[in-house]
């Protein structure tokens, strides 16, 4: 094939253009991301119950819903939170590969199967169902910097002005909405009510009755008269807007034919419809809004249009209103491509100064060169048809095949120059020459490459997708290398080439490489001499690498493990709790404290607190508070100490001064959308229906020693059932003796105290809720029922403390399941110096002793797929080694042989895993990734001296002198190519900003691996295949003599 493109240049140069052009095409049609497709399906389900406790919710909604659900098609996971505001939420996670739009059709059903066995009160406001991603890519705020307006206009402001247009973005799955909504608030006066005999349930039947949509008809409709010309249409005043008008609702008319109205025994307002959560920012009152993503969504598309939303928005914004935009995860992932591509340019330019330095010749250089963008653009028309993105995988896959590409060309070059140097050829002569040699170890390597790299991208799950990326990527661009090699760099060596002359050169790039070339071939010369030293101290050899291969296995168990490493994406998150029963003006106080300590932090930029919610346990808790702690950009935080490590140390450290609250600071997580916060997920699970006090001392005995542990910083369980509480016990025989249904006793509590949505009303184009509740005097403590009344059946007035009695309790405030069962769900973040691996051990050995045979535990989120991606990697390993041993057996027509090249890849690991430990990285996906690149370019390496070894070996010469004598002509092309792709690759691993931690531990696990692959590989493979040859050659003798 080589000497067809030879004779016809210009065909192989068309080729290189139609495949340079198909791949710029596709370029600028691709998505962009920072990961590829790798968040699992999820759904929600929600629904609210109001007035009712967590544990009312979780056993007529929660048990109810989720005894359908469970086992939906395709379902991993489902989790869900019961809590005392009545709300219950559900998250359904689903196998990766399943279709979103399907599997949430699929929920959708099993929800519709279970509303016949829920309460009147739930089927009334609705379940929702809908697709969603567990993380916030974006947080924005809605402030008045003067005080103008308060939070509740601000939120409705932005429900009304802004989140329906954000909603309909392509890709946005749901926006978070931390405020309240209107609502038109009847503070009843329980006195004033004693006084005028009227109840609670009176004044709701007066609402009902008057705040009314009725329709009027149609005067003149068909059938009507003849003469009948006109028709009109009838309305009638029906529902109510203003709060005057509510004020003037009439109650009952007086004997004296006077009306009391609403306005005569409650305040009436328009308000908040409830206060279950209330956010500020940087110390201001405001509103704010998390917006998240479908997880099919293209991110930076996605958000691009939303702050293109709020900026239009903002041009209609009312004087004195602004907003402020707190995190947005794709300022993240566009520094991160940002320095993926800036590396990549870097390790370029070092690739053509080694290219140059060895072939010292520009002319020779350029070919090389230009194999680069042909493969590595090329490879962009494959992504339309794998379906893949522009992401951080593939970005890295490209600056590693920086300097794989350029090998094959190098080889190439290579051998053309020495043909015309030593040989005194022309160029088209030594190319003729050079491709009849070099044409087996190029297809070689292309093969061996992609048999390492293409069975990896057949596994599933996350761990799947990660290594199918970049794998598929580095074997496209291998393809497209070795056709390149093939086809365009002879041709371009016979055009560009010129014979070689020996001309001394007076200037200093010539005077240079006069010294280098005298320097090299005697560095050659001493290698020569160093293989045949090494081949007769071959059993030396031997045991060296047995060692090599026992140090491998201890460093690997040495290195701590981790998924993913913790990548600052410039923000953190905190969790305050307050002790339970804590009102929410105490946790705000404390939120604001914690805001104006993180504000004076190194690096910090702006904080925004949402009080009310606990994003850990994933619900509405009035003593729990999120904060959301932005950081300045990577470019202004280049110092240690303002690095997101470091920011947080510094955060637990000045918060644990605080003494009313435990404050716990953490890390997003480093894979979107597999869970809303970093560290580890467990859950433990009660499957004994074990009594709320067992359960308690289970969580607090889990937590006491894990805390113990040393691999643990920190950790906090969701359960808690100490929650300070009243039940109100019903003296039923009373209530029955004086006349009063126990109905309008509950109906005057869930009334007084808990808040009644009675109806709707109209206003701003939304549809608010009318709530009764009694004012704030009136309901500050347990002994409040004196003031309430309710009517027996003979028109007295009863006061209600006469028929409940407070009896002070401890519950639940927020009820956690996890897969159909009561859990408890502990987040831990690992202590410095140990990795996640160290401490899920040591939470697995905790619960090993301390959980009783009736709990059970399960990995969660991030820390599931970590546990999962475990069990896969000796697999993908098993199955690289596997198809590179086929794959050289095949080519070679042996299978000895692939043995001399096999047994060479533990010097890369080892090389890999002294620098990961001696940096003090983690034994990442990212570095088995780089382990199973290093299999093939290990044996890159040994292929280039075994393929010649062996022509020799064929040709009848002594396995000794074949190896020695391979060794040293491939000494050159090896150290270029091996020395061109190191180059290309320290960039990666000397990263800094945003996305390092994935780079560095790539790049120095690639990095390390061929410099020790290298310098120990060009001794180690002759010997071995010296080795092979002899032990080949006896067995076939001692075979022969046993056959005669």
């Amino acid at each position: 094939m080589a000497k067809f493109f030879i004779n016809r240049p210009i065909f192989a140069i068309v080729i290189a253009l139609l495949i340079t052009l198909a791949g710029g095409i596709a370029a600028f049609h691709l998505p962009i991301a920072q990961y590829p497709q790798i968040t699992p399906p999820q759904v929600s389900v929600s629904t609210i119950y109001t007035g009712a406790n967590a544990d009312v919710v979780e056993k007529t909604v929660a048990q109810v819903i989720e005894q359908q659900v469970n086992g939906v098609a395709g379902m991993v996971a489902m989790s869900s939170t019961s809590a005392d505001t009545g709300q219950y939420s559900m998250n359904v996670k689903f196998e990766l590969g399943q279709n979103p739009d399907m599997v949430t059709m699929y929920t959708q059903n099993r929800v519709v199967q279970a509303n016949a066995g829920l309460p009147q009160e739930v089927q009334l406001s609705g379940v929702t169902t809908r697709k969603v991603s567990p993380d916030s890519a974006l947080y924005f705020s809605l402030t008045s910097p003067k005080g103008e307006y308060d939070s509740v206009f601000l939120k409705n402001y932005g429900s009304i002005n802004i989140i329906d247009d954000i909603r309909r973005v392509k890709g946005v799955g749901d926006v978070g909405e931390y405020g309240s909504d209107f609502g038109m608030r009847i503070w009843l006066k329980p006195d004033k009510l004693a006084q005028m005999k009227v109840t609670a349930a009176d004044i709701a039947n007066a609402i009902k009755e008057q705040n009314v949509q009725a329709p009027a008809g149609t005067i003149g409709q068909l059938p009507s008269l003849p003469q009948q010309e006109f028709q009109y249409t009838a309305s009638v005043r029906g529902r109510l807007v203003t709060a005057e008008e509510f004020k003037n609702i009439i109650i009952r008319s007086q004997p004296d034919g006077s009306a009391l109205k609403l306005g005569d025994v409650a305040t009436v307002e328009l308000g908040a419809r409830d206060n279950t959560f209330k956010a500020s920012y940087n110390g201001q009152d405001s509103a704010t809004f998390a917006v998240q993503l479908t997880t099919e969504a293209n991110a930076l598309e996605t958000i691009a249009e939303v702050r293109q939303v709020i900026e239009e928005a903002a041009q209609r914004f009312p004087p004195g209103m602004e907003y402020k935009i707190l995190t947005d995860n794709t300022k993240y992932i566009r520094e991160s491509l940002a320095k993926v591509v800036r590396t990549f340019v870097e390790a370029l330019i070092l690739v053509m100064i080694i290219v140059y330095i060895f072939l010292q010749n520009w002319r020779a250089t350029l070919i090389p060169m230009l194999a680069i963008p042909v493969s590595l653009i090329g490879t962009f028309a494959a992504f339309v048809v794998l379906g893949f993105s522009i992401n951080t995988l593939t970005l890295f896959a490209m600056v590693l095949a920086i300097g794989l590409v350029v090998d094959d060309a190098i080889i190439v070059v290579e051998a053309v120059e020495h043909h015309m140097r030593y040989s005194g050829l022309s160029s088209k002569e030594a190319t003729i020459r050079a491709m009849e040699e070099v044409s087996g170890p190029v297809i070689a390597i292309a093969f061996v490459l992609a048999s390492v790299f293409i069975p990896v991208a057949f596994f599933s799950g996350t761990t799947g997708v990660l290594y199918k990326q970049f794998a598929l990527t580095i074997a496209v661009s291998m393809a497209l290398s070795a056709i390149v090699a093939l086809s365009l760099t002879p041709a371009l060596c016979t055009l560009l080439l010129k014979p070689y002359e020996e001309q001394r050169q007076r200037s200093i790039i010539g005077k240079f490489f006069a010294w280098f070339n005298h320097w090299f071939e005697q560095v050659t010369e001493q290698y020569s001499a160093g293989v045949r030293r090494s081949i007769r101290w071959a059993k030396l050899c031997l045991t060296g690498l047995a060692v090599i291969c026992v140090m491998c296995v201890g460093l690997l168990r040495l290195l701590p493990s981790t998924f993913v490493p913790t990548e600052d994406q410039g923000f953190m998150l905190s969790v305050i709790t307050l002790p339970e029963a804590s009102n929410m003006n105490r946790t705000r106080a404390v939120a604001q404290e914690v805001g104006g300590i993180y504000g004076a932090l190194p690096g910090m930029d702006a904080s925004a607190s949402i009080s009310g919610f606990d994003i850990l346990a994933g619900g509405q808790k009035p003593n729990s508070s999120l904060v959301i702690a932005a950081l300045k950009p990577w470019s202004e935080r280049t110092t240690p100490e303002t690095q997101l490590k470091s920011v947080i140390g510094q955060a637990m450290g000045k918060v644990s001064a605080i003494p009313e609250a435990t404050v716990f600071a953490f890390t997003p997580p480093s894979l979107p959308g597999i869970g809303a916060v970093g560290g580890l997920t467990f859950m433990i699970q009660d499957r004994g229906n074990a009594p709320l006090d067992e359960i308690n001392d289970v969580s607090q005995q889990f937590i006491a020693a894990v805390r113990q542990r040393p691999e643990i910083s920190m950790a906090q369980s969701s359960f808690k059932a100490n929650t300070p509480t009243y039940r109100y016990e019903v003296d039923r025989e009373k209530a029955k003796a004086l006349g009063v249904p126990v109905q309008d006793i509950f109906t005057a509590l869930q009334t007084f105290l808990g808040g009644v949505p009675v109806n709707d009303f109209n206003r701003f184009g939304r549809t608010y809720k009318v709530i009764l509740q009694a004012e704030p005097e009136f309901r500050a403590d347990a002994d409040a029922t004196r003031f309430f009344y309710v009517r027996n059946s003979s028109g007295e007035m009863v006061p209600l403390n006469t028929l409940v009695k407070p009896v002070l309790t401890t519950g639940q405030s927020l009820i956690k399941r996890f897969n159909g069962y009561p859990a408890m769900q502990i987040n831990a973040t690992t202590a410095p110096g140990y990795s996640s691996g160290q401490a899920m051990q040591a939470m697995e050995e905790v619960a090993a002793q301390v959980l009783p045979k009736t709990f059970t535990y399960e990995w969660a989120d991030l820390s599931r797929e970590e546990k999962l991606s475990g069990g896969q990697t000796p697999v993908i390993f098993g199955f690289g080694l596997l198809f590179v041993f086929l794959c050289l057996a095949a080519l070679y027509e042996s299978w000895n042989i692939p043995f001399a090249v096999l047994l060479s890849v533990p010097t890369g690991f080892l090389g890999s895993l002294l620098f990961q430990y001696a940096r003090g990285l983690e034994n990442s996906i990212y570095m088995q990734i780089g382990l199973v690149m290093l299999i093939g370019l290990a044996a890159k390496n040994a292929i280039l001296i075994v393929e010649w070894a062996k022509v020799r070996r064929d040709n009848g010469m002594d396995p000794v002198e074949a190896a020695v004598e391979a060794a040293k002509l491939r000494l050159r092309p090896i150290l270029m190519t091996s020395l061109a792709f190191i180059l290309g690759c320290i960039p990666l691993a000397i990263s800094t900003g945003a996305g390092a931690a994935a780079r560095t531990a790539l790049g120095t696990t690639v990095v390390g691996g061929m410099i020790l692959a290298t310098g120990l590989g060009i001794f180690l493979v002759p010997v071995l295949f010296v080795v092979i040859e002899y032990a080949t050659a006896k067995l076939k003798s001692r075979k022969t003599e046993r056959a005669a």
